[in-house]
């Protein structure tokens, strides 16, 4: 379970103080599947990356009483100069998981071959989400967090990344962020709407649609 008890989260940009999110409460049980709605900006990747202990917040608690993967999508996550391989090694070390397990599982599910040996921060948008996908999967958690980026890449790679998720992975918990309501209809059982720095969750996902489509 994730608890979000009194959350805010407000920043400082240009001398201008900017409450992004203010008073969230949320429960997230263990193997819901729980979309993100908002328009741009309303604050849905705050609200993953304060799920996930990328940043603090304002005011608050957050309770985590299961493992929860770092933001997929958050590119903050990568050593820029190592290699692929090298971060995959670093993720290995410090999740104590055998390195060449790993390194199969990741050279396997990116298919990005030589690039592999390549600086990330040689690696195009596209590149890096493959990356960061296979590497959060490499790691077995109890819930994992993604910001779009199960929609990057080409429709094969899309199907790998929806049967890695959500077929192989069916009893764990997901916070999805997107901005396209048919997905979370079909991926997900409850739905989150930010709208004005309030998170109103729907345990009915039409209903949440239904809100965010009159926002």
């Amino acid at each position: 379970m994730i608890i979000c008890s009194h959350i805010a989260k407000a920043y400082i940009h240009g001398g201008r103080h900017k409450n992004v999110l203010q008073d969230v409460n949320l429960i997230i049980e263990r193997g819901d599947r729980v979309g993100l709605l908002g328009r741009n900006g309303a604050g849905k990747s705050t609200l993953i990356k304060l799920i996930g202990g990328v940043e603090m917040p304002t005011s608050g608690k957050i309770l985590r009483n299961m493992s929860v993967s770092w933001p997929l999508g958050f590119a903050g996550g990568f050593q820029g100069s190592l290699t692929g391989l090298d971060n995959a090694r670093f993720i290995a070390r410090i999740y104590q998981r055998e390195y060449p397990e790993i390194r199969r599982f990741v050279e396997d599910f990116t298919e990005l071959g030589k690039q592999l040996r390549m600086p990330v921060k040689t690696y195009s948008s596209g590149m890096r989400a493959r990356l960061a996908f296979a590497l959060s999967l490499a790691i077995e958690f109890d819930c994992y967090l993604i910001d779009e980026i199960i929609l990057v890449g080409d429709q094969n790679f899309q199907r790998k990344c929806q049967a890695e998720m959500f077929e192989k992975r069916q009893d764990r918990s997901i916070i999805l962020a997107s901005h396209s309501p048919e997905f979370i209809r079909n991926f997900c059982n409850k739905a989150i709407v930010i709208h004005q720095s309030q998170a109103t969750m729907y345990d009915d996902v039409n209903e949440a649609v239904a809100r965010y489509d009159g926002l």
